[in-house]
């Protein structure tokens, strides 16, 4: 059996036409076009290239984009008083702040003072308080993302035994209240796991579907994965290779070549979770737009 590959390519697309079309609408109505602000600190080369793509994304659906810059050594109370003007700024819709941030700076707080209202990321203290509670406004981008995708790809979540490798506040955690919630698209029993978990293998052959956003190479090999599960790898690894123009390739946690052999359906890396993510960073733009 090889497994069924679930282009995120496609189905981002999918997402981006409906955004569009939304947008089309909103304009229609007399409405601002919407708006979402980017901050990036420094010159992180993965960060230029994912604030790259998500402005050639906003480009597509006729979303404004905004890049402001800061460089690397700026402070941490230059940054505040950056966001603190983006939150005063009624022109903006939403804003993200591009992490990481340098090292001296806390990103805890700089999330915190970001206004819930313009948190597309769904990253900061409010939105994802009102997740734990089951009122969600803005649910993070990438585990909006992989739900998007398995529904999309007609995959049954309803009382379905996931399981996710990590347990990061980007991923990890609020993607189990997404799953396990009492809705459309949910429902699932989650268990949540990590590199540090006895007998990891025991636990992922368990899954119907298994997620892995655990950040290490080929964590998830073929002997760890249910015959037919679906597997959705998070991983974004970075490999030297020579051939590459820009000196190296990714891959994910997933030892793609070996399980998908087993797997039911399965996510490459590149083209999977990745463009999934900037999608329903469009999705949360529109969403906070015509509040």
């Amino acid at each position: 059996m090889t497994a069924r590959i679930i282009d995120g390519d496609v189905v981002a697309s999918d997402v981006r036409a409906e955004v569009a079309s939304a947008v089309e609408g909103l304009c229609a109505s007399g409405r601002q076009k919407p708006t979402l602000a980017a901050l990036l600190v420094g010159n992180d080369p993965a960060s230029e290239t994912y604030v790259r793509l998500k402005r050639r994304d906003c480009a597509e659906v006729g979303i404004t984009s905004v890049l402001v810059r800061l460089p690397a050594t700026a402070s941490e109370e230059q940054i505040l008083s950056v966001v603190q003007d983006l939150n005063a700024d009624e022109s903006i819709d939403g804003v993200i702040v591009q992490k990481p941030l340098p090292e001296s700076v806390d990103a805890v707080l700089i999330d915190s003072v970001l206004a819930p209202s313009k948190d597309v990321d769904g990253t900061g203290p409010t939105n994802l308080g009102l997740l734990v509670r089951g009122y969600p406004s803005f649910i993070p981008a990438t585990p909006a993302g992989i739900q998007q995708l398995l529904v999309r790809s007609k995959i049954d979540i309803q009382g379905m035994q996931v399981v996710i490798v990590g347990r990061s506040i980007l991923v990890g955690r609020p993607l189990a209240l997404v799953l396990s919630a009492k809705n459309e698209g949910a429902n699932a029993t989650v268990t949540l796991v990590h590199t540090g978990t006895s007998d990891l293998r025991s636990i992922t052959r368990q899954a119907d579907i298994l997620v892995t956003a655990a950040g290490q190479l080929n964590l998830i090999t073929a002997d760890m994965i249910q015959p037919g599960a679906v597997v959705i790898d998070v991983g974004m690894n970075r490999i030297d290779d020579a051939s590459k123009r820009t000196g190296y390739r990714l891959s994910g946690d997933v030892d793609f070549e070996a399980v998908k052999e087993v797997a039911g359906a399965i996510t490459p890396v590149p083209g999977g979770v990745g463009p999934m993510t900037r999608a329903m960073l469009l999705v949360n733009t529109l969403k906070a737009a015509q509040v």
